[in-house]
């Protein structure tokens, strides 16, 4: 299992994430996703759902 991951939406990088103790940590490569910069996630999938919600301008879910 890897430590980190490259997020992408639509060809674009929204960030990546990095696990630590509570879980993977969002960090955002543009200002498109900055509403999920320091955001912590259970998993990489549900970072790259946020995300892909976060482009489609859905209503985001609090994170964990």
């Amino acid at each position: 299992m890897s430590d980190s991951y490259i997020i992408e939406v639509s060809s674009q990088t929204a960030g990546i994430v990095v696990r630590d103790a509570r879980g993977y940590q969002f960090f955002a490569a543009s200002h498109r996703f900055n509403r999920l910069e320091g955001q912590v996630f259970r998993n990489a999938r549900e970072a790259e759902r946020a995300a892909r919600r976060l482009a489609n301008d859905d209503t985001l879910p609090m994170a964990s």
